[in-house]
């Protein structure tokens, strides 16, 4: 991959080729601090406190929540106006609580830049801030320290950079010094990135881009400007309340006026306004989405994974796509030796000890790391006479080391280690023998990352102080891989058969990602992998045809993982995304849920993630979904109960009435019908998932309620309102108002606890309890005089209850199909 360096600054680049001890003068890093701007990724906040409450006036639930209690406080009911008066403090403090974690997500993403820097100026080294620095500074990095802005290297050796917070790939990337340039774009190979970390060798670098105009600075840029909206469902809530406030205000003033003409008097016009009002307005409905998604995060924290936002309980829930990097999920995110393939006459043990004699205990290459552990330590208490490093250019590394023989007596040998066709070069051997071990070198490096070995005796004395380049013996080839996690490809598996499509995103080549992939099941035999270099003029050529198919994106930059979950949405994908690194902060933003990888994320990715994983693992990211889908599909059941309820409740507490009968419903009743709807709604609904199998997992539902859905939910309140309205008005014939309002309201609640029952199939002992208690309550305060007083109502007979109990409940039998549908 290449990045481009502005034509103005070639030229200076060639002049820092040419002398890396002068660097720029006074004059020149004045002009150009005007010029450019401080070296400063983001700039410091102002206005905290003004700015929260800003978004805070902005969230529509606040004023929502403001609006219904002063509507009950205008209607006298002091208790409920209180209780939603108190239900705004923690709303409000969960908006300073994010604009909180928001301020600590920016120092996160300062965090990772160098705060000082060596420079040559004037000719003299001097240490300045970071911020001070300006294009065209020499810096000077030592191992262990950041780079403080983007730049091309011109000297230095052995260079080995971390590079993960910007590509999200664990392994060291060795950079070479530019020899020269006269291209407008150079290899990355030559550059030097704001955020990464030198870690080993000393490095000269030509500052190209400071501040914003960094590759780390625009990958901020871009996180910080995007915007969090609300979800479908949120929204569609924000809908159904206003509406139904809406019309509950309409009809409470049509209610009034009508009961005035009909003669009633202004006191029952009042009371038919306030009983109407009561029952009319929908605060169920937020305080029930908002329940579920508590019970949601409690869930989802046994699962091992930390909701950082409540509605990302209800996203994952719909998550239909699942973006995930394979270092790190897929695999456990290291270098591990895997395969040692020694030559003829040669033992894995002894090409073992020679690849441990070729490596560095001081190292902190991951490469040395994997061989010298667990190797046979026998000739490493030598002494080492020399060490030749690795480069770019040599492709090897040799060590002489002065050994003690069998005999006793010391001999040199020199062993060498390094890219397979640099050894067998230097080898000893027959051109069929070098054909034979590069073909098999080739076969291992299509999906692992492959080393030769060899080595040479030089007697006693047989060392000059020169690396000896010829005449090695062949020890045979390494093998090294990044291990797949334990149960990876049960996980996909289970991913597939719950219809989710899963898209492999890695820094890692195409070739080693694609294996990975088929590996583990991703994509079958017939996957497809594509570079992200290539990804966007794909999906400009190909469109939804090519996303159909794509399954790996490798070699990926931050831009590019973010064009994809973009392209995903915009084809009408819910999309989860997990990141762990600065690179994958865009990304985890813009897409639906963003997951990070708790034990390997960076703070910033932490902060921009919905959820944090515990365990980095992707059978938890699918039990997570698993979690979620099921709490969607509780909370749908638990609304369409609550609106099966309220279509007859406030339908007949409006038709009565204007009809010109008595009024149907009192307050008190309308308090005991919510203290059963309530409870019911937020608690008997809660059946959990069980992820131990893939068809526990229910499948994906693209909208909340479908048409299927409304018609059963209609038809089930309709049907109860006209139980209600017939059977009050056969009661009022045959007896008095308080005898036509038990058998309606027997009715309701009995229809309220059918609909219930049916619904959660009484699965759970929650349902159950609130079932029988619900029941319970009809009985008692109809039929027990005392409290059949206390709220207006007489004892029923036989036939009474044969009206209100069985109309109640065969009207509420299409809410069957809610439960048997798509579930």
């Amino acid at each position: 991959m290449r990045h481009p360096v502005p034509s103005d600054r070639i030229a200076e680049i060639t002049a820092a080729l040419a002398d890396v001890t002068a660097g720029l003068g006074a004059a020149q890093v004045s002009e150009r601090r005007l010029r450019f701007g401080a070296n400063a990724i983001i700039d410091e906040p102002v206005g905290h406190w003004l700015e929260l409450l800003r978004d805070t006036a902005r969230d529509p639930m606040i004023w929502l929540l403001i609006g219904t209690a002063v509507l009950y406080a205008l209607i006298g009911d002091r208790d409920e106006a209180l209780v939603l008066f108190a239900a705004i403090v923690p709303v409000v403090g969960m908006d300073a609580w994010l604009h909180r974690r928001t301020r600590v997500s920016t120092q996160g993403l300062r965090g990772r830049l160098a705060s000082r820097a060596t420079v040559m100026r004037d000719g003299s080294a001097s240490v300045v801030p970071a911020a001070d620095l300006v294009p065209g500074d020499l810096v000077l990095l030592a191992a262990g320290e950041s780079f403080p802005a983007d730049g091309l290297i011109v000297r230095g050796e052995t260079l080995q950079v971390d590079e993960s917070a910007l590509t999200g790939e664990a392994f060291p990337v060795h950079k070479t010094p530019l020899g020269s340039i006269a291209e407008p774009a150079v290899d990355a190979g030559h550059w030097g990135f704001a955020g990464t970390r030198l870690l080993a060798g000393d490095a000269k670098l030509c500052v190209v881009a400071t501040g914003a105009a960094t590759l780390y600075g625009e990958i901020v840029r871009t996180a910080l400007a995007g915007k969090r909206q609300r979800t479908r469902l949120q929204q569609a809530i924000d809908r159904l309340v206003l509406i139904l406030v809406f019309a509950a205000v309409f009809l409470c003033i049509v209610l009034g006026a009508v009961r005035v003409q009909q003669g009633y008097g202004l006191a029952d016009a009042l009371l038919s306004a306030v009983t109407l009002a009561v029952a009319a307005i929908p605060e169920e409905f937020p305080v029930v989405f908002t329940f579920f998604l508590g019970v949601g995060v409690f869930r989802l924290a046994q699962r091992k994974a930390l909701v950082r936002r409540a509605v990302a309980v209800e996203d994952i829930g719909r998550v239909s796509c699942l973006c995930f990097d394979k270092t790190g999920t897929l695999t456990e995110g290291r270098l591990q030796l895997a395969h040692l393939m020694a030559a003829e006459g040669v033992t894995v043990a002894e090409l073992h000890r020679i690849a441990s004699l070729a490596s560095r205990a001081e190292s902190r290459d991951p490469l040395d790391r994997a061989i010298l552990q667990g190797a046979a330590a026998t000739e490493t208490a030598g002494e080492r006479l020399a060490l030749f490093p690795f480069t770019e250019d040599r492709r090897r590394e040799t060590a002489i080391w002065r050994v003690a023989s069998a005999d006793g007596a010391s001999r040199v040998r020199a062993v060498c280690k390094g890219a397979p066709e640099t050894i067998l070069a230097r080898c000893r051997f027959e051109p069929a023998q070098a054909r034979y071990w590069l073909g098999r070198a080739d076969e291992l490096a299509a999906t692992r990352k492959v080393i030769a070995c060899a080595w040479r005796d030089l007697g006693a004395d047989g060392f000059t102080g020169e690396e000896p380049d010829r005449d090695y013996r062949f020890a045979g080839l390494l093998a090294f891989e990044d291990p797949l996690r334990q149960g990876a490809a049960d996980a996909v598996r289970r991913a597939h058969r719950a219809g989710m499509r899963l898209v492999m995103v890695t820094g890692d080549h195409p070739a080693n990602a694609l294996a990975v992939a088929r590996e583990v099941g991703i994509g079958g035999e017939a996957s497809v992998a594509v570079a992200g270099a290539d990804l966007e003029q794909s999906l400009l050529g190909k469109g939804k045809e090519f996303l159909a198919e794509l399954s790996v994106v490798a070699r990926a930059l931050p831009a590019q993982k973010l064009v994809l979950v973009r392209a995903l949405q915009g084809a009408g994908e819910i999309v989860a995304v997990t990141g762990d690194g600065v690179n994958d902060v865009p990304a985890l933003k813009a897409a639906d849920v963003g997951i990070a990888m708790g034990e390997s994320a960076t703070q910033s990715a932490r902060e921009a993630g919905a959820i944090v994983l515990l365990d980095d693992n992707l059978r938890t990211i699918v039990n997570a979904v698993a979690e979620g889908r099921q709490l969607f599909r509780n909370l749908r059941l638990s609304f369409a109960y609550l609106l099966i309820v309220h279509l007859p409740l406030v339908g007949m507490a409006a038709l009565i009435p204007l009809l010109g009968y008595p009024l149907l419903f009192l307050p008190i009743h309308i308090v005991w019908l919510e203290l059963i709807i309530h409870p019911t709604a937020m608690l008997a609904f809660q059946a959990p998932a069980d992820v131990r199998h893939p068809d526990d997992i229910p499948r994906r539902q693209a909208r909340f309620f479908d048409a299927g859905d409304w018609t059963a939910i209609v038809a089930s309140g309709a049907l109860v309102a006209i139980v209600l309205f017939t059977g009050y008005r056969w009661a009022l014939q045959s007896g008095g108002v308080e005898h036509a309002r038990a058998v309606a309201l027997v009715a309701l609640i009995v229809a309220g606890a059918g609909a219930a029952a049916l619904l959660t199939g009484l699965a759970t002992r929650a349902a159950r309890l609130i079932t029988g208690l619900t029941l319970g309550s009809v009985v008692l305060f109809t039929q027990w005089p005392p409290a059949a007083a206390i709220v207006g109502l007489q004892p029923l007979h036989a036939p009474d209850w044969l009206v209100g109990a069985i109309g109640g409940l065969l009207a509420t039998a299409p809410a069957l199909l809610l439960r048997r549908s798509r579930t």
